[in-house]
């Protein structure tokens, strides 16, 4: 596979989306670049945003199994997993296979389960692999996750802890449309109250695994400079020196934002990387992998301005 193809593909799934969700480009385009690199998303946006439409028309215009579970608060790890289930007629156990075994995993209002269902998660998250009764099942490597959650609402939810937001390559807070893009929803959707069916767009499938895995293994090839090796590291070690952060960003998330900028760089049409795909990246990749000083919270800060803060700080390669 030649870059001019991933480009092509990538287009090609932009084009799909756009025929059901308005907007949201910069949202789709993070998206691509983890589908490309093989992370996770956490979509954040109040009700109404899109959040759901968008993961559903995402996982449809690839040729990949498409799974998807509604997190409750009485949720168990079994109903995420699936269960071994005593067969009579055989007097064996049999695998009930849950929802995770898909390779594009919508997980819609993740926060609204329990944490030991919330860590059923991190090992299919981080070794795509998941373990029941002590037997390890393959979840395949297109496996990726693509989880929402509400920001406002905090009435039955449970927080993510560190650990879960660590396996999401980028958080992504989706915003309200502009005004042309709102007159443009309505005119669409605006006969209806319920959500629409992603079959009256006519959303077809553009990319197989195949195609995927082969792009994913040009993007590794991808030439990174030294020089951009040493600005992402200082942009991460900047992390853990700012008096605002309590806890810096780890040596994790330099290796993700490496390999994402490479990803960027493909769905751009190059095969090198660029100081801007790092910046580009680096807000959605380390918004929620740095804990904010009490005393920096008290005065207003967010994680947003001091990641924008450190951009404007670190020394960019010429």
């Amino acid at each position: 596979m030649e870059f001019r193809n991933v480009s092509a593909i990538t287009e090609q799934i932009r084009n799909e989306i756009r025929k059901a969700v308005v907007g949201h480009d910069e949202v789709v385009e993070l998206m691509l670049v983890s589908l490309l690199c093989g992370g996770h998303v956490l979509l954040e946006g109040v009700p109404g945003t899109a959040k759901t439409l968008l993961g559903q028309s995402f996982a449809t215009g690839l040729s990949l199994r498409f799974g998807r579970i509604q997190f409750t608060p009485d949720m168990m790890p079994g109903d995420l997993l699936g269960t071994n289930l005593f067969n009579f007629q055989t007097s064996s156990f049999t695998l009930t296979r849950g929802p995770i075994f898909a390779d594009i995993l919508l997980a819609d209002e993740i926060n609204r389960t329990p944490p030991k269902t919330q860590a059923a998660l991190l090992q299919a998250m981080n070794e795509r692999n998941v373990t029941i009764d002590g037997v390890t099942h393959p979840l395949g490597d297109a496996f990726m996750v693509v989880a929402t959650q509400n920001p406002i609402e905090q009435q039955g939810t449970y927080p993510l802890p560190e650990a879960q937001l660590d396996r999401f390559l980028f958080k992504i807070n989706l915003t309200y449309p502009s005004r042309e893009e709102e007159c443009d929803i309505v005119g669409r959707h605006g006969h209806r109250t319920a959500m629409p069916r992603l079959s009256e767009f006519g959303l077809s499938a553009v990319a197989s695994e195949t195609q995927l895995l082969a792009a994913r293994d040009l993007v590794a090839g991808i030439n990174l400079g030294a020089p951009l090796v040493g600005y992402i590291v200082d942009l991460i070690r900047a992390t853990r020196s700012h008096p605002a952060i309590e806890t810096g960003a780890s040596t994790r998330a330099a290796t993700m934002l490496a390999s994402a900028s490479r990803a960027r760089a493909t769905t751009q049409g190059r095969d090198f990387v660029i100081p801007d795909d790092v910046k580009f990246l680096a807000l959605p990749l380390l918004r929620h992998r740095i804990v904010l000083a009490p005393n920096a919270e008290i005065d207003g800060l967010t994680s947003d301005m001091v990641v924008g803060e450190l951009l404007d700080q670190v020394a960019v390669p010429r």
